[in-house]
């Protein structure tokens, strides 16, 4: 269901809310970093607002005349920035979040705060990240460079925001009983 879809009907309302909840997993966003060059300079953000198909306002990766799939937003685990001798940022990753598996969220929905996103792919280091930071990270970083994401519903992501876990209650077994 698209954002403002459920705007005004009562039964696509309810009937989100009975097929999935979120489940919250406690991890949080710690840094927010856009550029508007394509490789120039980031800048960290304390929160940047994310516009429903087409990325956060104010970066390089914005298209507004809307993004392909997974296109629109990349996070990384500081766990792996850290593990790679890296800052958060250096990796060109727009979001950093702490505690999360992101190669679980795999075609997942979750939330960052109170956007939800889609999980789209692995967001793989390339010849072009190591020529910007350093020999070796490709290497480092292969499988753990964070994730490509899709924006579902637009709103402000802000560094402390929780990411929770979408889980589709649809596949649960309910005793009639």
């Amino acid at each position: 269901m698209r954002s403002g879809e459920a705007e005004g009907n009562p039964f696509a309302t309810a009937l989100r809310s009975c097929h999935a909840r979120s489940v919250s997993i406690s991890s949080a966003v710690v840094a927010i970093h856009i550029g508007e060059e394509e490789s120039g300079p980031l800048r960290s953000v304390d929160s940047a607002r994310a516009v429903a198909g087409k990325g956060l306002e104010g970066d390089r990766n914005f298209h507004a005349g809307g993004a392909d799939s997974g296109h629109a937003l990349t996070l990384v685990e500081e766990e792996s920035v850290t593990h790679a001798g890296l800052e958060p940022g250096d990796t060109r990753r727009q979001i950093t979040v702490r505690d999360i598996r992101l190669n679980d969220l795999l075609g997942k929905r979750f939330w960052v705060g109170d956007v939800e996103c889609l999980a789209v792919r692995l967001c793989e280091p390339c010849r072009h990240l190591e020529s910007m930071t350093r020999p070796g990270l490709i290497e480092d970083l292969l499988h753990r460079a964070g994730i490509n994401a899709d924006i579902l519903s637009g709103g402000t992501i802000s560094v402390g925001d929780e990411v929770r876990v979408v889980e589709d209650d649809r596949s649960a077994v309910v005793d009639p009983a």
